[in-house]
């Protein structure tokens, strides 16, 4: 009976004798040549072989000192299959650049050549499926070719090799007078060069290449020589045709210069936008913003060309490109050498009359519409007319409007003034990184970095401001009617709230935006809280499973990597909230903000006041006086009349 380790034993010396019967060691001139007898003779293709190099081969000199690769060849096993490899893939041997796409099919060739020397042959081998040359039809051209006293063991072994290089084999009785004769014929002013050549007689020589240029540049022809048609003159004669042999080269002329722009020059190209995938006639693009620094335009230096040639050597000179320089206009710096252009200040980017401007304001002559379009400067904008609803300005600098201010967007760093005042149809927002100027505010949302001044009223709108709010006039429509207004240190106007007792919302004390991103915090937090808890128990509840069943299916496992790090990645983010939280709360509560609310003529039922931690709801009407916070309560004192500072225009 067979045990286990005995048939184990016998196995592994049956793969050893399947391996040593298809191995086998093969020669060859090249790894390549020795691989594809290699796969004829194991009846495997080349890309299953595997090979170790037993000796390394060598071409040798002129056929002297050739030595064979000797390589042993073998099915590759235990290794992936190799994919199929089409004509325009190359297989790497770990010898140069592997297995070279074959040439067409082409049979060899045989050259006798007779120089004053003696007789020598040339054989090149076949490609593809062509046919070797034969012994037989190197015997014929020597005896065509006059050569009788010639090696024939040396012609069999040129034969054999076929490495496609001159090899002396004979002599032949050599008759200088029967030598070809060449001519040559120099045409096109100069630019094109033709050599013919008369056959040799018998006894002649062949020509040579070194002899065609050698005899080319005794004859003026030194530019220009087509060395592959000389080359093939070598092997394959043209005898009594002139044949093209040297060309000149004609001059090419220097490219003049040129300026590139970095923006549309064009300006009445209009490029539109799209916005879910349908375009937004608003966006016209027609403003071109730079910031300072800004490379606007470059300058390509005129090219001195180069200068031609004729066959005999006479230079061609070119015609050197024509110079260009950089219109240079206003807010623009062009570098010492002339080279480039860069804006100096921030702004409008335009080229007129050749000359490169940066205007840092830009003025809309009319209407802010259609034709226009949104309009984004990193400048100051003024629009002499309205902004319709629908569209936004925003402004690196300040925005001024003449007119009116729909449902509308205006965002600028600076200032923002509108003269005819905001109707927001409680769409409309307004953002100014300063102050907020207008004549009137109704049912629109405003936030400024400084303060916002209004000359008519308030009326339902959402406006913070990180300093003060203003309400004043010399008139009687001074009010804040609805709405929930919200400022660090004061609100201001002539009355609060209506008879009809509008909710009227007021707060000062404290950093809007600040208490705004806190509350924002808040929401998030508690929203990541509940999302964790749900996290939580889903891992919780897997694992009890695991512990049930010892083993979970794939896509359980899968489910719970993908809840651990999920709980990681909200661990992250609620550290990172409550960390910022910590800080706007430790800002909040160093301001020394006071706040106080101050309305010169009347305070009526409805209207809520909050200063800091301490709140009134107003349930009685007041008249002239100021809203502060005493004791962590809300004091009603007598009116005082604000700086007149607060209604200038800084």
């Amino acid at each position: 009976m067979v045990n286990l380790i005995q048939l184990r034993e016998y196995m592994k010396k049956q793969v050893e004798a399947d391996r040593e019967k298809k191995s086998v060691q093969v020669t060859g001139a090249t790894v390549e040549e020795a691989l594809n007898q290699a796969s004829i003779e194991l009846g495997l293709p080349v890309r299953k072989l595997e090979y170790e190099v037993l000796e390394r081969g060598n071409r040798g000199i002129l056929g002297f000192g050739k030595k064979e690769w000797i390589l042993i060849a073998y099915e590759a096993v235990g290794k992936e299959k190799v994919p199929e490899f089409s004509e325009d893939v190359e297989l790497d041997l770990g010898f140069g650049s592997g297995i070279e796409e074959q040439d067409k099919d082409r049979n060899g060739e045989a050259f006798v050549r007779l120089f004053p020397e003696g007789a020598y042959l040339k054989v090149t081998p076949p490609s593809g499926s062509g046919k070797p040359v034969n012994e037989r039809t190197v015997i014929e051209k020597l005896r065509e070719r006059g050569v009788h006293d010639f090696d024939n063991s040396l012609v069999r072994k040129v034969i054999k090799q076929a490495e496609g290089e001159y090899i002396k084999i004979g002599e032949f009785i050599y008759n200088p007078v029967s030598d070809p004769v060449m001519a040559v014929d120099i045409k096109d002013f100069e630019m094109q060069a033709y050599l013919v050549v008369k056959p040799p007689g018998p006894g002649g020589t062949d020509l040579s290449r070194d002899a065609i240029i050698a005899f080319l540049k005794s004859n003026n022809v030194v530019h220009g020589i087509k060395e592959d048609v000389v080359q093939s003159l070598e092997d394959h004669p043209v005898y009594n045709q002139p044949v093209l042999v040297a060309e000149g080269t004609k001059p090419v002329n220097g490219n003049d210069a040129k300026i590139i722009y970095n923006f549309e020059t064009d300006r009445s190209r209009v490029r539109l936008k799209e916005k879910d995938g349908r375009v937004d006639f608003k966006e016209l693009n027609l403003l071109q913003n730079v910031v300072e620094g800004q490379v606007l335009a470059k300058k390509i230096p005129a090219e001195e060309g180069q200068d031609g040639r004729t066959v005999t050597g006479r230079v061609l000179p070119a015609k050197p490109g024509r110079d260009v320089e950089i219109g240079v206009g206003k807010n623009v710096r062009l570098s010492e050498d002339g080279m480039t252009l860069t804006a100096t200040c921030n702004g409008q980017v335009m080229l007129a009359a050749g000359k490169v401007n940066v205007e840092p304001i830009y003025v809309v002559q009319g209407d802010v519409n259609m034709k226009v379009g949104n309009i984004t400067h990193l400048g100051t904008v003024i629009v002499k007319g309205n902004v319709e609803d629908g569209f936004k300005v925003k402004a690196s600098g300040n925005i001024e409007i003449m007119g009116t201010v729909g449902k509308t967007e205006l965002d600028a760093e600076g200032d923002i003034v509108v003269h005819q005042g905001i109707t927001g149809k409680s769409e409309g927002k307004v953002i100014a990184g300063k102050s907020v100027w207008a004549k009137f505010i109704e049912n629109a949302s405003v936030e400024a970095g400084e303060n916002v001044v209004v000359s008519d009223g308030i009326i339902n709108s959402r406006v913070d401001a990180n300093k003060s709010i203003i309400c004043h006039s010399q008139g009687r429509r001074a009010k804040i009617v609805g709405g929930h207004l919200r400022a660090a240190e004061e609100i201001i106007a002539e009355t609060f709230g209506s008879t009809a007792g509008a909710e009227t919302v007021l707060e000062v004390g404290y950093d809007p935006k600040s208490k705004a991103r806190l509350a924002e915090l808040e929401q998030q937090k508690a929203a990541l809280d509940k999302e964790l808890d749900e996290v939580n128990l889903n891992i919780q509840t897997l694992a009890k499973l695991k512990k049930e069943k010892k083993e979970l299916p794939e896509e359980k496992k899968k489910y719970i990597k993908e809840l651990v790090k999920r709980r990681s990645e909200i661990d992250s983010t609620i550290e990172e909230i409550v960390e910022e939280m910590s800080q706007i709360q430790s800002y909040l509560a160093s301001l020394k903000y006071k706040g106080k609310i101050s309305a010169s003529k009347r305070v009526f039922p409805g209207v809520k006041i909050y200063i800091k931690d301490a709140n009134l709801n107003v349930r009685n009407e007041f008249k002239a006086v100021s809203f502060i916070n005493e004791g962590n309560i809300v004091k009603v004192t007598k009116y005082e009349e604000p700086a007149e500072d607060y209604f200038r225009r800084k």
